[in-house]
């Protein structure tokens, strides 16, 4: 590491390249380098991208433009790599990592400027790879190796992750000393057979130690030493699910984001969990990953439900399956193939994995008689599928053939008579599902996209079926029709997805007769269903009354409209919901319905519901004691206060359970709350959404409303025409206060944060403070009574505040006191206020601060003020205060604006001429 920080600190040095053997640890110590050198401030940006074995130059352009905050629009890789390198020559000191660095790749192809452009802006390029001779063809000024762990090293480390004490004077010492000895320095090697060993008794660490000096790799070209760990560390796994699925990740492309739900799904067309239903599977599913995450066999990934394989792991792995006996596997994915390739029937491959190639053309006949799983998917171009391809494919559990350009699945699928799992997500060219009905032992059909206006009636003989995705997005969706008994005979079905644009349940068929869709109370039929997501026009489709109530235990529901309520992410990793999109009241609803879906319903939102009146009684008739996030979104035109006690009342606390609140566009409303919320009401409200309420009341939050928040950590106010206070003063000093960020946008009346002395409580924890366009706004943000609370301040943003004259009003009384420290503050931006005054920030000291960005203030001289930070401050650096903003409020992508899944323009939607929105200068 204190070679690369040299390197790096070199000014003649432009491009570092680190080499060494693969599990050496070269990712691990350049993710160090990146996270010191941004800590040092020796850049001011580090971006990171993989290149693995076949890289895909569109992944690794998406990857640097999302981490420097550029939008790709340009479809061409020439044109992305122009884009990104205008982007990087403009900024300042960015240290570029290439991880995994093959073979040589010409800098301009990604969009990375030449040396003498990068020095010019003066940022770095510092790459990984295997191969010394990598690092000459890169043109690399300095060329580091990263060699294996010395012995006392890699005892130490071995130690570490094994959790365990060995005494020097015992037998268990030297052996453990040997397992260690054996894992050749390698740091992969030495963390996954220490993980395994952790609970081993003293028998078990002698087998390991003899095993490992005796054990062959399968291929005598691989590092040996990588082998026999990682083989050792998979053959303590505990369990045959452990190992399969082990197993299964290595069919997917180098560096790829694993899919955990896919691993249950394919893991179940395998034949893995035999004797469970799809909940227990699931459970098992995400059990097992954890376990291989704690070996250290499987990695994390940065996407939720998602997960990542070292590449040194998945070659071991592919080299595994070729010793196991039935595990063989034939893994050529994401390799640009534009052909099928040779493959030797003899050698009695279990999978099959060709995924995210360029093959046009399948063989007439594929003969591996013992083939369980086939991966096709990604391949857009594969258009057809020979007849006698499939005929001897007798033994084919798992097929995926999502993303081709298929348009007739040929007879020969009626021979796939042991096939459980088939996928044909966006096969949009499909014409015939007839042929489907013949696969009897299907237990998972997804056709995500279904590109034909009705669902195929041969869907209904499939009655082993556990799962069906018909899904698609809203605006794209074709299905009209579900012909009635086609799903009811899905008897053991128990995930059903069906999302899409039909929603018209019982109506008659267009063109039919008297043939009628599907009526909802074939769904509440399926017994074993306990996952459902539809969409329903009218609440008038539900049946009145039901024999039996359905056991849904999780759902995503949508009433009328288009918009969706993200999924609620569950415990183990899955993105479950019980999610409900209302266009009328709960008060309409069948009984039956009520206590199936609302009265479990954790996600609500009320999108155009003219009903709606006072929530507390929705929230009564729905027993809505279990939700968490609730959205309104108007126009509500009868909703004049979210919550009235005095036409409602109850001893009992309401919303106690509710983390998160968002009002949008509900223009009628002009209170919160009238009348006194019983004790532990809004008890967990962590996040206040408000957006485009524009009559709401001159003061926001009174003290009565206050007081019952106290756990209230995030209030965003956006677009509001009559609010001219956030807090309301009556005399009301909380005890204490989670109160940590404040976003106020557009808030065209507001003259203070406070109508009185402002309870100084809240502001001790607040950390970020955001004002935009309050041209009401006057005199000054703080009186020195709250400033001298602001202890954990660390971002404040004010913008095109036009009369906003001082940052703290001094009162008389503590003019003579000491000076205002605000301790924390990091990042000080002050743009478009053409009345603040120098003076107004003379006195503060902030020890801490780093940015600072003063434009278009011209009674404002930077040069007048001393902060007196123990940093050097960095002035009127635009790139990051873009960096600053984006961070700020895009977390806040999903919630500025209050609509669930925002755009990207992230406020409100508009540029800033049109009233709202982000500053001019972001944007440009």
């Amino acid at each position: 590491m204190n070679k690369v920080m040299n390197a790096l600190n070199d000014d003649e040095v432009t491009v570092v390249g680190v080499y060494g053997m693969g599990g050496v640890g070269k990712t691990t110590m350049v993710k160090h380098v990146g996270a010191q050198v941004k800590k040092s401030r020796l850049f001011n940006q580090v971006i990171m991208a993989v290149v693995s074995q076949n890289p895909d130059l569109r992944k690794i352009q998406g990857t640097l433009a999302d981490l420097l905050d550029l939008k790709l629009e340009d479809e061409t890789e020439i044109g992305r790599a122009s884009r990104l390198e205008e982007k990087i020559k403009r900024g300042i000191r960015i240290l570029i990592i290439l991880d995994d660095v093959w073979n040589r790749i010409e800098f301009s192809s990604i969009g990375i400027p030449s040396h003498h452009k990068l020095q010019r802006c003066n940022s770095k390029v510092l790459l990984t790879t295997r191969r010394f001779s990598v690092c000459h063809f890169m043109n690399s000024h300095v060329n580091i190796p990263l060699n294996i762990l010395s012995e006392e090293d890699s005892w130490n480390l071995f130690v570490t992750e094994a959790r365990q004490s060995f005494d020097k004077s015992t037998n268990f010492y030297d052996v453990t000393r040997m397992v260690a000895r054996e894992c050749a320095g390698l740091p992969v090697a030495l963390i996954a057979v220490a993980r395994a060993l952790r609970h081993a008794s003293f028998n078990e660490w002698k087998d390991s130690a003899q095993r490992l000096k005796a054990s062959q790799p399968a291929n005598p070209e691989d590092e040996g030493d990588v082998y026999k760990c990682i083989k050792l560390s998979y053959d303590y796994l505990k369990t045959d699910d452990s190992k399969s699925c082990f197993l299964l990740c290595c069919l997917f492309p180098e560096d790829y984001d694993i899919p955990v739900e896919q691993l249950l799904k394919y893991g179940i067309g395998k034949g893995m969990f035999q004797d469970s239903n799809m909940q227990e599977a699931r459970a098992t599913t995400h059990l097992v990953v954890k376990s291989l995450k704690a070996s250290s066999l499987l990695l994390d990934s940065k996407k939720d439900g998602y997960v990542k394989m070292h590449d040194v792991i998945r070659d071991v792995a592919v080299l595994i399956s070729l010793s196991e006996v039935g595990q063989r596997v034939l893994v050529k994915a994401g390799c640009d193939l534009k052909h099928w390739p040779m493959i030797n029937a003899h050698r009695g491959f279990f999978a099959i994995s060709l995924m995210k190639n360029e093959i046009r053309k399948l063989p007439e006949e594929l003969v591996c008689p013992n083939l369980k799983i086939l991966l096709l998917q990604h391949n857009a171009n594969l258009n057809d599928i020979p007849e006698t391809f499939l005929q001897t494919l007798n033994e084919l559990r798992v097929l995926d053939l999502s993303h081709t350009s298929i348009s007739l699945p040929p007879q020969s699928f009626s021979l796939l008579t042991n096939l459980q799992a088939l996928y044909l997500d966006c096969c949009m060219k499909i014409i015939d599902f007839s042929i489907l009905g013949k696969l009897e032992k299907l237990e998972i059909l997804s056709m995500r996209e279904y590109p034909l206006k009705e669902l195929s009636r041969e869907i209904g003989r499939l009655t082993n079926l556990r799962m069906l995705d018909v899904s698609d997005s809203f605006s794209h969706g074709h299905i009209v029709t579900i012909p009635s008994k086609v799903i009811s005979k899905l008897h053991r079905l128990e995930e059903l997805y069906m999302h899409c644009r039909f929603g018209d349940w019982g109506s008659k068929v267009e063109g039919g007769g008297e043939e009628t869709n599907i009526g909802f109370d074939e769904l509440t039929g399926l017994s074993y269903l306990y996952i459902l997501t539809v969409r329903i026009w009218d609440a008038k489709c539900l049946p009145k009354c039901v024999e039996f109530n359905p056991n849904w235990v999780y759902f995503d529901i949508c009433f009328g409209g288009e918009r969706r309520v993200p999924h609620i992410q569950s415990q183990n990793g899955h993105k479950y919901s019980r999610s409900l999109i209302l266009n009328t009241t709960i008060c309409s609803l069948p009984d039956w319905f009520v206590s199936v879906v609302t009265k479990k319903t954790e996600k609500l939102q009320f999108a155009k519901c003219e009903g709606l009146k006072n929530i507390l009684v929705e929230y009564d008739r729905g027993g809505l004691c279990g939700l968490k996030h609730l959205s309104i979104i108007g126009p509500c035109e009868k909703l004049k206060e979210l919550m009235n006690t005095i036409s409602w009342i109850s001893n009992k606390p309401v919303f106690e359970n509710l983390e998160e609140l968002h009002l949008d566009s509900v223009d009628c409303l002009n209170e919160l709350c009238v009348g006194e919320l019983p004790p532990g009401s809004l008890f967990n409200l962590k996040l206040l959404n408000v957006c485009n309420c524009r009559n709401l009341g001159n003061v926001l939050l009174p003290s009565k409303l206050l007081r019952k928040l106290p756990n209230l950590e995030k209030l965003i106010c956006n677009v509001m025409g009559s609010m001219e206070y956030v807090f309301g003063y009556e005399g009301f000093e909380p005890e204490e206060s989670k109160f940590r960020e404040m976003t106020l946008l557009s808030l065209y009346a507001l003259k203070s944060v406070c109508n009185g002395p402002a309870p100084c409580t809240i502001f001790q924890t607040l950390k970020s403070l955001i004002i935009y366009h309050c041209n009401q706004l006057r005199g000054s943000l703080f009186t020195s009574d709250v400033a001298q609370c602001l202890f954990h301040l660390e971002d404040l943003f004010v913008f095109s505040c036009p009369f906003l004259k001082k940052l703290i009003e001094a009162r008389e009384e503590t003019v003579s006191k000491k000076k205002i420290v605000l301790p924390k503050l990091k990042n000080l931006i002050l743009l478009m206020l053409p009345r603040l005054s120098s003076e107004s920030a003379i006195g503060i000291e902030s020890p801490s601060l780093v940015h600072l960005y003063v434009q278009y203030c011209p009674n404002f001289s930077n040069d007048a003020i001393n902060f007196h930070s123990k940093n050097q401050v960095q002035l009127n650096d635009e790139r990051q205060m873009r960096f600053l903003w984006s961070r700020l409020m895009g977390g806040g992508r999903r919630g500025v604006s209050g609509r669930m899944g925002g755009g990207r323009r992230g406020v409100s939607g508009q540029r800033p001429d049109h009233g709202g929105g982000i500053p001019w200068i972001v944007w440009r």
